[in-house]
């Protein structure tokens, strides 16, 4: 059971840190200022599913991690507490900055500047909980073997 809500959860973060990303390029590509408030705001209210997510499977990879000692899994950790780092202390703060200067129709150099620090730091947290998925299923793999 642990292993599945570890699998789901990881999923779950993924695809919406993947959906925030892409949303986030599409409207700033093509879509007004109105547009680029909806998509902060509806950022901002994802969190709800994003955070416990991303808790859920760092919690579940640990207890299933524990006792491994294997590089994979200590990579994986590593991984993890870059993840978590940087949703905390670049991505979440990001996406509170964005939603409000959007809404208040603030879109200015600042704006941008963070909008680009968000992005960067989204691409890096899809990079790196890809390569968790990956590593995560090549153990699978293996214990299975």
């Amino acid at each position: 059971m642990k292993l599945k809500l570890h699998a789901l959860s990881g999923a779950i973060a993924l695809l919406t840190i993947a959906c925030f990303w892409t949303s986030t390029a599409l409207v700033e590509l093509f879509g007004t200022h109105a547009q680029i408030a909806q998509v902060k705001t509806a950022i901002l209210y994802g969190m709800a599913l994003l955070i416990p997510a991303m808790a859920t499977a760092g919690a579940t990879g640990a207890a299933l991690g524990k006792g491994w000692r294997l590089p994979e899994v200590a990579a994986k950790s590593r991984r993890m507490k870059l993840i978590a780092a940087n949703g905390l202390l670049v991505l979440l703060p990001s996406a509170v900055f964005l939603a409000l200067r959007a809404n208040a129709g603030q879109f200015d150099t600042l704006f941008y500047f963070v909008q680009a620090l968000e992005l960067l730091a989204g691409a890096t947290n899809i990079t790196l909980l890809t390569l968790n998925l990956r590593a995560g299923l090549a153990l699978r793999r293996r214990r299975a073997g």
